[in-house]
C-alpha cells in the first residue's frame, strides 16, 4: 500500500539492540508510514546509542518519539497504527502488550528478537506467546521455534525475514561518524578523542583493521573475559601495522539489552598498545575498515560475511549452547586465539549459509504475511491473542510491571509487589536450578536447537 492509503507502523522498544533491529527492520519495507515509539525504561537507548542504532536505516531523529510508559496507551491511540511491531526483552514484550489489549483499535502485533536466535529459548517464545506473528531470521530459527513450540504448547505462527543489518553493504566509508578513543582515551581521566570525518569519503579506507564485536554475556566468567582481553593486546603488539579495535555497545554510564558484569575496559591493562582502540561507533562503520572479525558469538559476525569481511568465531572456551555459538558448528568460521593473534580469519562455507541466514531474499515473506493479518484484521476474521492473565493476580501484575519499568514505575502496587516478589523470585530460581539435571538439561543437548530450562545468564533486566 503507498499514498495515503499507507499502513501505519509503529515499533515500540526500549533497549539499543531492538532499537537498531526495529528500525532496520521496517526501514527495508518500502511505502509504508514507520515510526519508533522508544518507552522510558532502565535499559532504554541514550540519545547517542539512539544516533548509532538509527545510522543506515533511514529512520531519521524525527521519526522517534519518546515516551514514559504511563503516556504509551494514550499516544498509540492518537496515531492507531495498523501494525505494531513489539521489540525488547520478553517481559518488555509482555508489558507492552498488555497496553496494545487495551486499546480501542487493537493493531496486528508483530515481535522478533534482535540477532541470532539459536538456540531457539523458551522463555523467548513464551513471552510472545500473544502476538500474531513471530520474526525469524533464518531456516535453522524457523524450524527451531516450531520445534520448541510443540514442545510447550505454544503455537505462534513464523514468518522468514532477511536479518536487517546483515544485506550487502559497500565498504567505501560511510558518512556517519564514528568516535574512536586513543589507548591514553580508555581511561576516565582521559580526554583526547578522535573522529572520523562527518563528511562521506569517495575513496576506499584500507581494510587493516581486527575488529573484537563485544558481548556483555558470553563468555560469562571473568577469567575467560580477561584472555579475550589478553588475546587482543598480543594481537595489537604482534603486528603494529594495523589497527585492533574493541567494538563496544555502551559508554560508561550507558546500559545496554544485556547486563555486563565484568566490561572489557576494567579488564584491559592501563597501558596499551597504540594500536589498540575502543570504538563506540556502527558496527557497519567499524566493519567499513576490518580486514577481519573477532567475536565469540555476536550477530555481528552475520554482518561482517554479509560485508565480505572474514571472521573468526572463538571456540577457545568451547562450542556450546551456553556460549551461544552453536550455530556456527560446520560454518568453518570457528578458530581460537592463536588464530586472532596471527590474523588467519576465514570466509564461511557455502553450503552453511543458506540455512544461517544467506537465504535468497525471495525467501523472506515476513510483510507479506504481515498485509494479510491486517486485511484480515479489517474483516474481523482475525481473533484477537491477548496476553494471558498473571496467575497471582494483581500483585503479580504489578510485579511485571515493576520488574520491566525499575525506577520508572512510582506506584504503590509496585513498590510493594518488588518487596515481595524480589526475594521469592530469588529463591525460586535457586529451585530452579537445583532441580535442573547434572548435566544441564537441554542447555547441553548438542542435538538440538532449542532448550527448555531458563537461561544460565542470571541477566536480570533490573539495573
Amino acid at each position: 500500500m503507498t499514498g495515503s492509503g499507507a499502513l501505519r507502523v509503529v515499533a515500540i522498544a526500549d533497549a539499543d539492540s531492538f532499537v537498531k533491529w526495529s528500525a532496520s527492520l521496517l526501514g527495508s519495507v518500502p511505502g509504508i508510514r514507520r515510526h519508533l515509539l522508544l518507552v522510558q525504561t532502565p535499559l532504554t537507548a541514550s540519545v547517542e546509542q539512539q544516533r548509532t542504532a538509527l545510522s543506515g536505516t533511514g529512520m531519521l531523529a524525527e521519526d522517534v518519539t519518546r515516551v514514559a510508559f504511563a503516556r504509551a496507551a494514550g499516544w498509540l491511540e492518537g496515531q492507531r497504527p495498523d501494525v505494531v511491531l513489539l521489540a525488547g526483552r520478553g517481559p518488555f514484550v509482555r508489558l507492552m502488550g498488555r497496553v496494545v489489549d487495551g486499546l480501542t483499535h487493537r493493531p496486528v502485533v508483530v515481535a522478533g528478537l534482535p540477532g541470532m536466535a539459536i538456540p531457539a529459548q523458551r522463555g523467548a517464545l513464551d513471552y510472545r506467546r500473544h502476538t500474531d506473528l513471530l520474526v525469524v531470521h533464518s531456516h535453522r530459527e524457523q524450524r527451531a521455534f516450531t520445534e520448541l513450540g510443540e514442545r510447550i504448547g505454544v503455537h505462534v505462527p513464523t514468518a522468514l525475514a532477511t536479518l536487517p543489518f546483515a544485506r550487502t553493504r559497500s565498504r567505501v566509508l560511510a558518512g556517519d561518524r564514528m568516535q574512536v578513543l586513543s589507548a591514553d582515551a580508555v581511561r576516565p581521566t582521559a580526554t583526547l578523542v578522535a573522529e572520523r570525518p562527518e563528511q562521506p569519503r569517495s575513496v576506499r579506507m584500507p581494510a587493516t583493521d581486527l575488529v573484537f564485536a563485544a558481548q556483555a554475556l558470553v563468555p560469562v566468567a571473568r577469567a575467560e573475559r580477561a584472555e579475550i582481553a589478553a588475546t587482543l593486546v598480543r594481537a595489537a603488539e604482534a603486528d603494529p601495522r594495523r589497527r585492533v579495535v574493541v567494538k563496544l555497545r555502551s559508554r560508561p554510564g550507558e546500559t545496554e539489552t544485556h547486563l555486563e558484569r565484568d566490561p572489557y575496559l576494567d579488564l584491559l591493562p592501563a597501558r596499551l598498545p597504540d594500536n589498540l582502540v575502543v570504538s563506540y561507533g556502527s558496527m557497519a562503520q567499524a566493519l567499513s575498515t576490518a580486514a577481519g572479525l573477532v567475536t565469540v558469538s555476536s550477530t555481528a559476525a552475520v554482518e561482517a560475511v554479509a560485508s565480505g569481511v572474514p571472521v573468526i568465531a572463538l571456540d577457545s572456551f568451547g562450542v556450546s549452547k551456553s556460549l551461544l555459538n552453536t550455530v556456527f558448528v560446520g560454518s568453518g568460521l570457528l578458530g581460537g586465539r592463536s588464530e586472532v593473534v596471527a590474523g588467519r580469519f576465514r570466509h564461511p562455507h557455502p553450503a552453511w549459509l543458506r540455512d544461517n541466514y544467506f537465504h535468497p531474499s525471495a525467501e523472506s515473506t515476513w510483510w507479506q504475511h504481515v498485509e494479510q493479518l491486517v486485511a484480515l484484521r479489517r474483516a474481523g476474521a482475525l481473533p484477537h491473542r491477548r496476553v494471558p492473565e498473571a496467575r497471582g493476580g494483581a500483585l503479580h501484575e504489578a510485579w511485571h510491571r515493576a520488574s520491566v519499568l525499575g525506577s520508572e514505575d512510582r506506584t504503590l502496587s509496585g513498590t510493594a509487589a518488588l518487596a515481595v516478589g524480589v526475594p521469592v523470585t530469588r529463591a525460586l530460581g535457586v529451585l530452579r536450578r537445583g532441580r535442573q539435571s547434572a548435566g544441564g538439561g537441554t542447555w547441553a543437548d548438542a542435538s538440538t536447537d532449542f532448550t527448555l530450562e531458563p537461561n544460565p545468564f542470571h541477566d536480570s533486566i533490573r539495573r
